[in-house]
């Protein structure tokens, strides 16, 4: 079972971190200035990543899909992410950096899995 982790950010403000039932970090958000901004934040992932179709854009040609989505694309060392876009377009979660496409995938189905019934722990 999954469980959502809200911390407090070095910057200021909360974050949190969705960890899957083994305790790995499958997504983190981004600096809220309140918790229950925080809050709200996870409640949008729940809500959403279960919606989301898949954008794959290492793909030539890739369909673009309506938010909400999860976005794949490869970063400047050419490993595989993922964001999680809200139905108004906005980032409400963000993946780690994945040598290989599957593995990018895997994540996304793990949010999907852990994200909607995910306690909310706070540190």
């Amino acid at each position: 079972m999954g469980k959502f982790v809200i911390s407090a950010a070095k910057s200021g403000g909360f974050k949190f971190n969705l960890k899957a039932g083994n305790g790995e970090v499958i997504a983190t958000s981004q600096v809220y200035k309140s918790l229950a901004s925080c809050k709200k934040g996870i409640e949008s992932v729940q809500k959403n990543a279960v919606a989301a179709a898949t954008e794959d854009q290492t793909v030539e040609g890739f369909k673009t899909e309506k938010n909400p989505k999860f976005e794949i694309y490869q970063d400047k060392k050419k490993e595989y992410r993922f964001r999680l876009k809200a139905a108004n377009g906005q980032i409400i979660a963000t993946g780690e950096g994945y040598k290989e496409l599957k593995s990018c995938k895997n994540g996304i189905s793990s949010i999907k899995k852990n994200a909607p019934a995910a306690k909310i722990v706070q540190e």
